[in-house]
């Protein structure tokens, strides 16, 4: 009952998380259109941008891989790695939006931004070799007997989903700061980050397969298999949500062209925040191994029978830096961007199996969007 109540809890602030975004996006939005009407129409600039993009990242989340106890017989008896099918999403592909206001006759800009990204890596993996077949005599008749074969079966899913929402207010600090027209924005704001990603492996394996001749009775051999069994599953669950100051420098550089034509601008920028949250950590183990010889069958005594993944939470403060560089092609009223970035979330996410592992989340690869502007 009390994790049916924690999931609702859970799924109730993120619900408050998600309106809270969408008001405050519509509250800008509101505030934008207002000022648009009364923008002066002399001015050629526009007073909003509106921006919609995707990305592809690279994605690390420092987590570490269930290995059960038994790992090192599958390998040694020439099945694959169950490491090369339980492995986490390299990459996530996802959306990102922004909406900027930037008052006629004004240095100042206020802007709202989102990004959401996601992966997911399903695998399985099969081995299987061939059954071993013996010929017995029961009198004066000869029997087939068959033993089962050995085999490995791997199954994985991992996903995991990232959002990254901030807001900020930033004012141009000049223009032609470093020469040749740059001209740069400082901006402080809020970023609030949410975390979550699931991992489920279950390992099936029969390593060996024997059959043996046992006397019963003089003069009467019967065959009997042998072989050792194992069986491990492990699932669990991952979560960091925080919120706090962030400060942010964006500076762009034209290169060629004009404003009117199309100019082309170099553009770079850096980001820092502190992020205020709770990493959250869901799941649970099982191990075993069972051996026959004969007709007896029996619980590998050095292979543990549970290992159990204790839920823990911990309130954390996590560091988050950034980089941005690319470049863009910019007219009055439009632009197009393309180029690289980076973002680095310090201990955001716990890790670990049995004890806590506090990892550092890494998103960073190349990105593109478009950028309309409205009024001016």
């Amino acid at each position: 009952m009390s994790e049916l109540m924690t999931n609702r809890i859970e799924h109730q602030d993120c619900r408050r998380s998600l309106l809270a975004t969408v008001s405050a996006f519509a509250v800008l939005t509101g505030i934008c259109s207002t000022r648009c009407a009364v923008a002066d129409e002399g001015s050629g600039a526009p007073t909003v941008w509106i921006e919609l993009g995707g990305q592809l990242d690279r994605v690390d989340a420092g987590e570490k891989t269930f290995i059960p106890p038994f790992f090192d017989t599958i390998t040694a008896n020439g099945f694959g790695s169950p490491l090369n099918v339980d492995r986490l999403a390299q990459y996530s592909n996802g959306v990102e939006g922004t909406i900027s206001f930037a008052p006629s006759g004004s240095d100042w800009v206020v802007s709202a931004s989102a990004r959401y990204g996601r992966s997911v890596s399903q695998k399985y993996l099969h081995q299987q070799e061939d059954a071993l077949t013996t010929v017995f005599a029961i009198g004066n008749s000869h029997q087939y007997f068959t033993a089962a074969p050995a085999y490995e079966e791997v199954r994985s899913r991992n996903s995991g989903s990232h959002l990254i929402v901030d807001f900020r207010a930033g004012k141009e600090i000049g223009v032609g700061l470093f020469g040749g027209g740059t001209h740069a924005i400082v901006s402080v704001g809020v970023r609030f980050a949410q975390f979550d990603g699931s991992r489920s492996a279950t390992i099936r394996a029969r390593t060996d397969s024997q059959i043996a001749l046992v006397p019963i009775i003089p003069g009467v051999n019967l065959p009997f298999s042998g072989f050792h069994e194992y069986f491990a599953s492990s699932q669990r669950s991952s979560s960091f949500k925080g919120l706090g100051p962030s400060l942010t420098w964006n500076a762009s550089t034209p290169l060629l062209g004009n404003s009117r034509d199309g100019e082309v601008s170099l553009d770079w920028g850096v980001n820092a925040a502190a992020l205020f949250g709770r990493q959250k950590l869901k799941g649970h183990q099982i191990s075993s191994g069972y051996v026959q010889y004969g007709r007896k069958y029996s619980r590998i005594a050095q292979i543990p029978g549970h290992s159990g993944l204790d839920d823990r939470s911990h309130s954390v403060v996590v560091p988050n830096l950034g980089a941005v560089a690319g470049l863009s092609l910019n007219y009055e009223q439009a632009k197009v961007s393309f180029g690289y970035r980076a973002d680095f979330f310090f201990g955001a996410t716990d890790g670990g199996l049995d004890t806590r592992k506090s990892g550092t989340v890494d998103f960073y690869g190349p990105f593109a969007s478009v950028s309309v502007g409205i009024g001016g």
